[in-house]
């Protein structure tokens, strides 16, 4: 939520924040700012609520005087409604500093009080308007940006990313962090700061970390980073993997489109160089090895999409590693009284680190003496710096809202540390491990032939359903989780009714939902494996088809017993029953996209939706 950039340097900064804004889109706003200071010293201000057009259309419309330092912003709306005067960047110290704000500041009311006596005015209803005034007085007192913010800080409760420019310090921009995503962009003469690195991917891919409750000066020719309390901190610089145009359409109608499209690239991102003879080869996963084999509980914590990949592991968890795993939503986790120990590890998952929820359960279990491990997407992000070791996915950079290829990215991770951990606990040999590794490694192919061979059939079927006001999906297994993850892209994206179940669960309630017309999905599982659930799941499409309900089955080629049975087939390559899961999930992809598609609606940044959740 809410995506922030600051330069320095002899650019233009309007198009350095612009460009930084379009970047940032995907993570959810509903109106953007910019403060530039300009070559006279004055600083100009300009803010809109909607979206970003609407900022530079004004900006065409009545040009805002360019200069060389600048920050800009779009929000989120939390403390008062998307207007134009709730926007960011805030003004004080009479017009002469500007400060946007991510996060929330849980004690805006008290300081808000205290600063109505000490006879200070507020044009706006949000909580940042308060850090900028707190900042304004301080810097009054100090004559210096990065002390007044020190001495603001400490006093803000809650999360918070803040940036801030004077006019009387030109080629300065100072930003602080507390629980909430900030990055350094090093160029050459130039600096940035930003939400995530795709903020200035397009000019530079050095980067560097800013941690927790760290303050950070950029100036043209140099950076500086320090606790709260002033002292300088080790940083850790890092390359960018990906340029700024991965992160453009490059002529695909959206972004999520050509993120189902790289769901392929995604999964053989995720194991290059992780699969060697027999093997499982991660040196990130370094720090841990060493429990692994003493490990007797994984939790893996996750929200949304990342939350379904981690069903998926549970099952791989479970199966190769003979470890028992709870999955837990990292928003409940903390807020009962989980037992842990040293010997749990704690698999956190997040596509871009920084989720709130999860962070703050990560924290809760790093203190409570459990082992950390963080499966993520981003670079620099705050999760795996608060995490024994990290795995990082390498989907590269997921522009649109809801998740794709970050999913079966996620679902790839978390099957190559089932394979670490069974190989670390003496359950897989080389021997064994090689045909699960095959199995994966078969996957990015196979996945691209479904993708090819049933994109068009399943858009005509989203075109026939466009006045669909339900749909259901039923999976059981390692299905199940692929039934929640297709529902949650209906209702992500083309704002219907939609319920994945457990199909065992069908006779046990969820049966009362059927009626004539009713649309429902079912993952139908091989009937080759031994123990299969084939018939089961037959016998339940049979059921609702029964009742006069609609069927679309996700099934094996070969799979004969399923015809008579659906309304339509969509085929998948044959695979084992644990990789099934990550071929049945595009066309469910491609159909939640394509019925958003045909309501006219914004498959990429559908309506109340950030695609990272930096608030609790």
């Amino acid at each position: 939520m809410c995506g922030i950039v600051g330069y320095v340097g002899p650019g233009s900064s309007l198009n350095v924040l612009i460009g930084g804004l379009r970047r940032q889109e995907y993570r959810g706003y509903d109106s953007a700012g910019v403060a530039i200071l300009d070559e006279s010293g004055e600083l100009g201000m300009r803010k809109r609520a909607g979206k970003l057009k609407t900022l530079t259309d004004d900006l065409a419309a009545t040009p805002l005087s360019d200069g060389r330092t600048g920050i800009g912003h779009t929000r989120w709306a939390t403390h008062g409604g998307p207007t134009d005067v709730n926007a960011h960047p805030h003004l004080a110290d009479g017009g002469r500093l500007a400060l946007i704000h991510n996060g929330i500041i849980e004690n805006f009311a008290e300081l808000k009080a205290e600063l109505l006596d000490a006879g200070e005015t507020f044009l706006s209803e949000t909580d940042t308007e308060v850090a900028a005034l707190l900042v304004a007085r301080e810097y009054r007192e100090v004559h210096d940006l990065t002390e007044a913010l020190r001495r603001v800080v400490d006093r803000l409760e809650g999360a918070f990313t803040l940036l801030a420019v004077h006019a009387d310090q030109p080629g300065v921009v100072v930003g602080a962090r507390r629980n909430s995503p900030l990055v350094i962009g090093l160029g050459k003469g130039e600096n940035f700061l930003g939400s995530d690195v795709a903020a200035f991917v397009e000019h530079t891919r050095h980067a560097m970390e800013i941690g927790q409750d760290q303050i950070v000066t950029i100036r043209p020719d140099s950076v500086a980073v320090t606790d709260f309390a002033g002292a300088p901190v080790e940083t850790r610089e890092f390359e960018i993997a990906w340029d700024a145009s991965a992160a453009e359409k490059g002529g695909w109608p959206s972004f999520m489109k050509k993120e189902i499209s790289e769901e392929p690239e995604a999964i053989a991102n995720t194991l290059r160089g992780r699969l060697v003879d027999g093997r499982t080869v991660i040196p990130e996963l370094e720090p841990l090895e060493p429990v692994f084999a003493d490990i007797d509980r994984v939790v893996v914590l996750a929200c949304g999409t990342a939350y379904y990949a981690g069903m998926l592991g549970k099952y791989a968890i479970e199966a190769w590693a003979r470890i028992p795993v709870d999955v837990e939503l990292s928003h409940e986790f903390r807020y009962r009284e989980p037992v842990l120990s040293e010997r749990t590890l704690v698999v956190s998952v997040s596509q871009s680190g920084e989720t709130m929820d999860t962070l703050m359960a990560v924290k809760y279990a790093s203190a409570a003496g459990a082992r950390t491990l963080s499966i993520c997407n981003v670079q620099g992000a705050t999760i795996p710096r608060e995490s024994d070791a990290i795995l990082y996915t390498h989907a590269g950079p997921e522009v649109a809202v809801a998740s794709t290829k970050a999913f079966v990215a996620q679902a790839t991770a978390l099957y190559l540390l089932a394979l670490k951990l069974g190989e670390s606990r003496g359950l897989l040999t080389p021997e064994s491990a090689q045909p699960l590794i095959d199995e994966l490694t078969s996957l990015p192919e196979k996945l691209q032939s479904v993708i090819a061979d049933s994109s068009e059939r399943i858009a005509e079927l989203a075109q026939w359903s466009a006045d669909t006001q339900s749909v259901l999906f039923l999976g059981r297994n390692v299905g199940y989780p692929i039934a929640l993850e297709g529902a949650l892209k209906l209702k992500e994206l083309a704002y219907i009714h939609a319920e994945g179940f457990a199909a065992g669960e069908l006779k046990h309630g969820p049966i009362a939902l059927i009626e004539p017309g009713q649309l429902v999905f079912v993952v139908v599982p091989s009937p080759r494996h031994t123990g299969s659930l084939h018939p089961k799941v037959v016998s339940n499409i049979q059921e609702i088809r029964a009742r006069g309900a609609r069927v679309i089955a996700i099934a094996e080629l070969g799979d004969a017993a399923v015809v008579s049975s659906a309304d339509e087939v969509i085929r998948i390559p044959l695979a084992g029953p644990m990789f099934e899961p990550l071929l049945a999930v595009a066309p469910l992809h491609v159909f939640g996209m394509e019925l958003a598609a045909a309501k006219g609606l914004d498959v990429d940044q559908p309506r109340n939706l950030a695609k990272s959740v930096t608030v609790e």
